[in-house]
């Protein structure tokens, strides 16, 4: 009797222990714990890929089942994104994330209506002034990825230059960019000057399609570029456009969030990108235990903790030694040593930059409020996690959009 009153209890310890999840390497996470994603397009983006993959990373790393998590994708930044977010909220998401900057607004609507539920979102800006406890912004240290991806340029052009496919003076390169934001002018001018560190007499042209994600607009922008005598092209926009022109005309290419390599093998060199699995983990992982978010309204990724990465150099369209000048650079970027937005390297009409006021507290007025050159540079998403570097420098023609 005693034996198997014993055996009784153990089963009962077993099963108690299967009940609470103790076998916690299998499935640590809370069951009852959900986490939604916006997304403003389907992975046909290379910019929402980029999240997707990241979102599904993250919650297969946390243990998480395909029932705790949801992906709604093509959400447009309107009245659908406040939509999403609530029907998310009802089927009992505790963390809701969306990824585009026109999410923002209706995702603060969501986040009043449903205060029990912790609203992230990326390239956003108004997080540090809405006051809202359950409401976040979220970017990372893009800037300076763009910096190391223009380095990779910078040698290529040098490359051509020394095999006599140009002169010092036709180093002109082209960038194709969506939107006039501050997060567009940020990562194109961080771009232009990680080229002009190693290649000084590099001058760029940038055209904008005005939207994010336009195949036919960015392959037409590309291709424009070409014909105005840009040796060698990057971009801020979503889609394969101009990557594929790139491929079709043989001209050198720095794409964004993801390596082109498969489809462009002869012209892709490099692509900086943010990697978003840290951040996701970290707020899941926050959610699921009932912690503050870390950074509070403004969160900001780096190339110290992962978060802004490079993919592969792709060696067969690189100029050699790529690689190791990459990792020198990074290694100053890192220690502080050299500032991305050192005023000493760049001129505004001829002048250096001694003082510039920012837009860092988003009003209806976008009115400037706050100062942000000192100790010798800009100090770029310091003071809230997305950019608001929007100054024209000397050096880059701005034209008309496609």
């Amino acid at each position: 009797m005693k034996k198997v009153t014993a055996l009784l209890l153990a089963l009962v310890m077993v099963l108690a222990l299967c009940a609470c999840g103790g076998n916690s390497d299998e499935n640590p996470a809370d069951s009852d714990f959900k986490v939604g994603f916006i997304f403003l397009h389907d992975e046909n983006s290379t910019y929402d890929l980029n999240f997707i993959n990241a979102a599904k990373a993250a919650c297969e790393n946390l243990g998480l089942t395909e029932e705790q998590y949801v992906l709604k994708t093509m959400i447009r930044e309107d009245q659908q994104c406040y939509e999403a977010a609530a029907e998310l909220a009802d089927a009992g998401c505790d963390l809701i994330f969306a990824d585009s900057f026109g999410h923002e607004d209706f995702l603060i609507q969501a986040a009043k209506e449903f205060p029990e539920v912790q609203f992230c979102h990326a390239t956003g800006t108004q997080a540090h002034t809405a006051g809202l406890a359950n409401f976040h912004n979220a970017f990372a240290s893009i800037y300076e990825g763009r910096f190391l991806a223009g380095v990779a340029a910078g040698m290529k052009l040098n490359e051509m230059i020394e095999n006599g496919e140009i002169t010092a003076d036709e180093a002109k390169m082209g960038y194709v960019g969506a939107k006039t934001y501050a997060e567009v002018k940020s990562g194109y001018t961080a771009f232009f000057l990680g080229a002009r560190y190693i290649c000084p007499s590099v001058t760029m042209e940038v055209t904008f399609t005005g939207e994010w994600y336009d195949e036919a607009a960015e392959k037409e922008a590309a291709t424009k570029l070409i014909s105005n005598g840009c040796v060698l092209i990057s971009q801020h926009a979503d889609s394969m456009g101009a990557p594929t022109a790139c491929e079709k005309a043989g001209v050198p290419n720095v794409s964004y969030n993801g390596s082109t390599v498969d489809a462009c093998p002869n012209t892709f060199i490099v692509s900086s990108l943010i990697n978003w699995t840290p951040y996701f983990e970290m707020i899941i992982t926050a959610a699921m235990n009932g912690e503050e978010i870390d950074g509070g309204a403004d969160w900001i990724g780096s190339l110290e903790d992962g978060s802004v990465a490079l993919t592969e150099v792709n060696e067969a369209a690189a100029a050699a030694g790529t690689v190791e000048k990459i990792a020198e650079v990074r290694a100053l970027v890192e220690s502080g040593e050299l500032k991305v937005f050192d005023t000493s390297t760049f001129t505004v009409n001829g002048e250096t930059l001694t003082s510039y006021l920012a837009d860092v507290d988003s009003d209806p007025a976008w009115a400037p409020d706050t100062e942000v050159v000192g100790d010798g540079y800009f100090h770029e998403s310091e003071y809230r996690s997305a950019p608001y570097f929007d100054i024209n420098i000397d050096g880059i023609v701005l034209l008309d959009n496609v």
